[in-house]
């Protein structure tokens, strides 16, 4: 968060959407751009981080060009691109370096296990990426970038969501102390084993799913289940993932009148892919 600081502070941001714009002719080529840098991304350097630089980077780039009105479908389609990218290495995400860690599933196993799951979502991420209007861009008019260093370390470390990092410290330690209280951890044995699947995703849509994977992996020994269960459970509610919580706060801050209908579009598409992917575990 203080990279990304750092990069808006400096007009790094300005500087690498101007070259972006000078490339891309319509507002679909720019938004697929924008999706599937997260979608690539997050392969290598994890959903969280891939959101953390991008979205304000998509924010900063639809506003240059006076689209605004495609924010909230952008970043929604980036949130899930994020977390369909996350599946592709084990590396991709916190959870995913959990389990890959406590199972010892090789790469090429974890790979070819999500492997399904990342080619359905990537299809239905081109299906809505093709809803949108092919629009020419009109680009506005650039001034000379400016530059002030005055109270620059103020502005970058004020500029820290310390409320998104206290939200994901207080996961941590609910899902501690539920482990450690007898009558939970008894209802958890009942529950998770045998229905690791659905446990997975379930948890992840309450406590997001990194928790879900540290909690799940404490009582069964069924990695590859729980592996599926909280990769497909990251799309969902707006807690299902870490990352999804770290668009939408990006995005109020930027834009606090676009809450609810964010809220609305992110959560009805991450539903239905949810739906699709929970059916393709049933075949």
């Amino acid at each position: 968060m203080v990279i990304v600081e750092v990069l808006k502070n400096l007009a790094i941001f300005e500087r690498l959407v101007r070259k972006l714009l000078t490339k891309i002719k319509n507002t679909r080529g720019l938004v697929f751009v924008l999706v599937f840098t997260c979608f690539f991304s997050s392969i290598f350097i994890t959903n969280d981080i891939s959101l953390i630089i991008f979205v304000p980077f998509s924010i900063f780039a639809l506003k240059k060009v006076d689209r605004s009105d495609l924010i909230i479908l952008a970043i929604s389609l980036q949130t899930i691109a994020a977390n369909i990218g996350c599946m592709v290495l084990p590396i991709g995400a916190p959870h995913n370096i959990v389990m890959y860690t406590v199972s010892n599933i090789s790469f090429e196993s974890f790979f070819l296990l999500l492997l399904p799951y990342i080619v359905v979502s990537i299809l239905f991420l081109l299906i809505l990426l093709f809803l949108i209007p092919s629009d020419d861009i009109a680009l506005p008019k650039m001034y000379k970038i400016e530059f002030t260093s005055k109270n620059f370390f103020k502005r970058v470390f004020l500029g820290v969501d310390y409320y998104l990092l206290l939200t994901f410290i207080a996961l941590f330690i609910l899902v501690g102390n539920l482990e450690n209280i007898s009558f939970f951890s008894f209802l958890f044995k009942k529950w998770i084993i045998g229905n690791e699947v659905f446990c997975g995703v379930i948890a992840s849509q309450v406590i997001s799913n990194v928790p879900a994977a540290i909690l799940l992996s404490g009582f069964s020994t069924n990695y590859e289940a729980i592996i599926v269960g909280i990769n497909i459970g990251g799309f969902g509610t707006l807690i299902a993932s870490m990352a999804n919580l770290i668009s939408y706060k990006i995005l109020v801050r930027e834009y606090n009148e676009f809450k609810i209908k964010y809220l609305l579009v992110f959560t009805a598409l991450n539903l239905v892919l949810l739906i699709i992917l929970l059916g393709i575990t049933q075949w």
